[in-house]
């Protein structure tokens, strides 16, 4: 069994904006699945089916955004998992935006929620999948613009983005991260892959 967590802010003002693209995705892998996240449990609204061929827990942390690795930590540890078990999807200031990129590791690049996450599990050795959010021009306020309601002219460019993330999640769960990085990861300067900075 796979957890394929998505990284929000649970709220209805919270929906259509960048920083919630990791709930996004989860969704819409649970309209193909035909999953329903409703349940709530570990401070989590969470749907369990088959995806891609593999029996999966689809999950929602209701906790504020850097709260999230509490979340994760009480589900993997109710379903008996293991980091390994665990794909995280969420959106990264870094990327531009309509860039998806796949990694098997890392720093939190800034992330709150993905530094929770790395606080509660002891380790960064967890798949995830970066959304790229980050602003065409300069921003102050990095954390007020990724709670801010998506601009009409990114929408479409979110939706598709989705889109393509819930491929790379199907196709991690089908083939493994490395197959799905090499599909999906375009190559982007050093500095914007690993540097970054969010809620």
């Amino acid at each position: 069994m796979r957890l394929i967590v998505g990284l929000g802010n649970p709220g209805l003002e919270y929906v259509w904006t960048p920083h919630n693209l990791g709930f996004l995705t989860v969704d819409l892998l649970a309209e193909r699945a035909g999953i329903r996240i409703e349940r709530p449990e570990a401070k989590a609204l969470l749907g369990r089916g088959r995806l891609a061929g593999e029996d999966v827990l689809l999950a929602k942390p209701q906790t504020m955004m850097n709260l999230s690795g509490l979340s994760v930590r009480d589900l993997l540890a109710r379903y008996e998992l293991g980091p390994a078990d665990l794909v995280v999807v969420y959106d990264e200031i870094a990327l531009p935006w309509g860039m998806i990129r796949i990694r098997e590791r890392g720093t939190a690049g800034g992330h709150n929620g993905v530094k929770s996450v790395i606080g509660a599990l002891g380790t960064d050795e967890f798949a995830r999948v970066r959304l790229g959010v980050q602003p065409d021009r300069a921003v102050g306020d990095l954390a007020a613009y990724v709670l801010r309601p998506m601009r009409k002219a990114v929408l479409e460019v979110a939706a598709e983005m989705v889109d393509e993330a819930g491929n790379a999640v199907e196709l991690i769960l089908e083939r493994g991260v490395a197959t799905a990085m090499n599909r999906f990861n375009k190559r982007v300067p050093p500095q914007a892959d690993d540097e970054g900075e969010g809620n």
